[in-house]
């Protein structure tokens, strides 16, 4: 649903924020952008509250399948979350604005640690199909940035720094919370190409040379949209797939799908413990 008006980027957050709390009047303390196939992310929240992203002035419905595209918002272990079920990609031939506008809506309804997941290609042989991977940093590799542009000075400044992209405060406690529930947890760099073709062989060669173990689609843009909002950010990539090159197997998006919803039990029980971590 489009707004009826138009002052610029941050006057469409706003029209879209004003919109939410009308459905609710919960403000969250943590978000969770939920990735490819990992919508249920949304499921764990108590009273929750659904809007669809059709219902968000100037918000877009994702095209890619396993992305619900609604918010969600309620409470999780007694935190106030709210989650992105479903996010919009640049090779859906969205304009940067609109590709991190969920997480800038986010952030404008009160979040300030925000969990960025997804769905990833394996770099590394030892990042097996199911793998559950800590994002430490990242390598953007897709010639495009979300702060491109004139600056919105309301929402930070034209340089923000990104030394610390990956909150090492909120790692740890993921890192406590896998602990906790007797879950896997490995760490890595994620490198983020355009698509939506996947990697060629050399292509994968090049960014394990590049010192990337994880690649995927997304991320950067709303990991750099908040850290420019001065939001605490924490990465989780679920690893749906060998790179391209690192098996013999054929790439393809039923694979993701099919790999998310194998890990879905340990990575809900993981989200749980990672509630309990900041609650406590």
């Amino acid at each position: 649903m489009m707004g009826t008006t138009n002052d610029g980027a941050l006057g469409r957050l706003d029209e879209a924020r004003d919109y939410v709390r009308t459905q609710s009047e919960l403000v969250p303390r943590l978000a969770i952008i939920a990735g490819s196939g990992l919508s249920a992310l949304g499921d764990l929240l108590d009273d929750a509250t659904r809007v669809s992203y059709a219902d968000i002035p100037y918000m877009h419905a994702p095209t890619v399948v396993g992305h619900r595209g609604e918010l969600v918002l309620g409470t999780l272990e007694s935190v106030p979350v709210a989650v992105l079920s479903g996010r919009v990609h640049a090779y859906e031939g969205h304009p940067m604005e609109d590709v991190v506008f969920g997480a800038r809506l986010v952030a404008r309804l009160g979040a300030t640690q925000v969990l960025i997941t997804n769905a990833a290609g394996g770099i590394q042989p030892w990042l097996i199909p199911g793998t559950l991977c800590r994002i430490v940093d990242h390598i953007n590799h897709t010639g495009l940035n979300p702060l491109s542009g004139p600056n919105i000075e309301a929402l930070g400044p034209r340089f923000p720094d990104m030394s610390e992209a990956y909150s090492r405060r909120l790692g740890d406690s993921l890192e406590a919370a896998a602990r906790a529930s007797s879950t896997t947890l490995m760490s890595g760099i994620y490198c983020a190409v355009q698509g939506p073709s996947y990697e060629t062989p050399a292509e994968i060669r090049m960014l394990r040379a590049m010192g990337a173990t994880l690649v995927g689609m997304s991320t950067v843009f709303e990991s750099i949209a908040l850290n420019h909002m001065g939001v605490e950010v924490c990465g989780l990539s679920v690893v749906t797939n060998h790179a391209a090159g690192v098996s013999a197997q054929k790439l393809s998006h039923a694979e993701v799908k099919e790999t998310a919803n194998m890990v879905k039990p340990k990575l809900l029980a993981l989200m749980r413990a990672f509630a309990r971590e900041l609650a406590s």
